[in-house]
């Protein structure tokens, strides 16, 4: 037997100004690979290829790798670039001659230039390629915009089901076993979508409460009879595009109405706690004012507008602003990407006392550079690493040239290529434990969590002017009113970072 496996993920903001270039496709996670190569880097890794590759080791069917590309969040893949790298994919499709099976990692919400809804359009290529008898499932991260296209394209969509995603290899190895249930136990998978029109807040983070509930409502529909798997999509927010809003998914055996039912009892749900998914927007500033002068320790702020697995720039210059103004003591930013900065530290060399600025080099919106005269505690001219887990546990990363500096007792990581911080490991490289730090805050929405939760004191988001606030966003695209838009595609004003903003 053999499977033919391959990616084209990239989760796309319409609203951030990073443009996404072939560069972007070639400087992360390996960059644009094909072939072996594939196999060899993901082996043995916390990511949907590797949940593939281990599907393959336990079921003993032959892998045929194809193509991989993967950049990070940021805006739009221009259409040319695009369709050279969907030819390539396609080519070593070909090539690889009769396959038994197709594994894909697709995002869910990729937006190309002039495609809005690119992963059914990679869809209905591969299936153009590889016919219609052909099994073909592919692999989703949670905040999928999922279509009706996309549905009617696959035979199988499984998206996953923690946020943190700490689950892409348990979920592509699932992907492995339905495909052998279909061609060894004749499954014959029927798919229904409902889809909710909403946006989902960022009260989402499945090991807590209201989100972990949802979570239950899913596993208990997945183990009803006749289900093989159901899936929630929260959603992109980033994305102004037909296709956006949360929705559930469910697969059933041979039994279409049946999914849809489940499909639409669960997306009801949800719509009802519609509330519940949204919660209120403090600055730091504010933040540390409720928490008084002895929050427990050590206190993780969550930068969340300014994600770079967003899409965002990642040098918005708030948070760090705030830790200068209020003197915090043993205190440190992850990361503030700043390719100016870093280079005037790499000249200056270890030990070195500067004066530089720092952030807000992308756009207005990130906020004014802050004026700092620091010590240069470390410099990386590469920035390499190795992921310790959960997320992306055993692959190797890549920050590019990079420093660790110091003013007063806040430690900045000034980095080259835009990455949250998954964990503590490139931090360490540089010179700096994060464990050892009274206050820490992360550029990043929820995956910080994964490596930074478990022993943190408290954690809490705050929200900065940049790029990506909701104050500025506007929807035209979507072709229907999403809750909590308003009639003219906005956000609803909020009290605490827009008054700040304006003041």
């Amino acid at each position: 037997m053999r499977v033919a496996i391959g990616a084209i993920s990239h989760e796309t903001s319409t609203f951030t100004p990073v443009p996404t270039t072939r560069q972007d496709y070639e400087d992360r996670l390996g960059g644009l690979q094909r072939g072996q190569a594939i196999i060899d880097t993901f082996t043995g890794t916390n990511t949907p290829i590797g949940g593939f590759i281990e599907g393959a080791a336990v079921h003993g069917f032959e892998l045929v790798p194809t193509y991989f590309a993967e950049p990070h969040p940021s805006g739009r893949t221009p259409r040319v670039l695009f369709d050279e790298i969907l030819a390539e994919l396609l080519a070593e499709l070909r090539q690889a001659g009769s396959v038994d099976g197709v594994l894909l990692e697709l995002h869910g919400s990729m937006a190309v230039e002039g495609i809005d809804d690119t992963e059914s359009h990679v869809l209905r290529a591969v299936r153009d390629v590889v016919g219609d008898d052909v099994p073909l499932l592919a692999q989703l991260d949670i905040h999928t915009n999922m279509s009706q296209e996309m549905i009617d394209a696959a035979d199988v969509l499984i998206g996953r089901e923690t946020y943190p995603e700490i689950d892409m290899a348990e979920r592509g190895r699932e992907c492995a076993d339905v495909l052998m249930r279909i061609v060894h136990e004749g499954l014959r998978p029927t798919m229904a979508v409902h889809r909710i029109p909403m946006l989902w807040g960022m009260n989402q983070v499945t090991a807590h409460q209201p989100m972990s509930e949802a979570i239950a409502q899913l596993h208990r529909i997945e183990a009803l009879p006749g289900v093989v798997c159901a899936s929630i999509a929260t959603c992109f927010p980033l994305a102004d595009v037909p296709c956006l809003g949360a929705s559930v998914y469910v697969v059933t055996d041979d039994d279409v109405d049946l999914a849809q039912r489940l499909a639409d009892e669960l997306g009801e749900w949800i719509w009802a706690r519609r509330a519940e998914w949204h919660f209120p927007r403090f600055t730091t500033a504010m933040t540390l004012d409720q928490l008084g002068d002895h929050p427990p320790r050590p206190l993780v702020l969550a930068d969340r507008d300014d994600n770079t697995g967003g899409g965002s720039p990642g040098d918005s210059t708030g948070v760090l602003r705030t830790f200068l103004e209020r003197g915090l003591r043993d205190a440190c930013v992850l990361y503030i990407v700043d390719q100016e900065a870093v280079a005037q530290c790499l000249e200056a060399g270890e030990g070195a006392q500067i004066e530089l600025a720092v952030g807000a080099k992308s756009s207005p919106m990130q906020g004014e550079p802050v004026l700092m005269k620091a010590q240069v505690v470390a410099v990386s001219s590469e920035g390499k690493f190795r992921y310790d887990g959960p997320m992306y546990e055993g692959l190797e990363g890549w920050m590019g040239p990079s420093a660790h500096i110091e003013q007063d007792g806040v430690h900045v990581v000034l980095v080259s290529q835009r990455e949250q911080p998954f964990c503590t490991a490139f931090a360490r490289t540089l010179k700096l434990n994060p464990r050892e730090m009274s206050t820490i805050a992360v550029k990043s929405a929820a995956h910080f969590r994964a490596g930074f939760e478990s022993w943190a004191g408290a954690v809490h988001m705050v929200s900065e002017p940049c790029v990506h606030s909701e104050w500025n966003l506007v929807y035209s695209n979507t072709g229907r009113q999403l809750y909590p838009l308003d009639e003219d595609g906005r956000y609803p004003a909020t009290p605490g970072p827009a008054a700040h903003n304006d003041a």
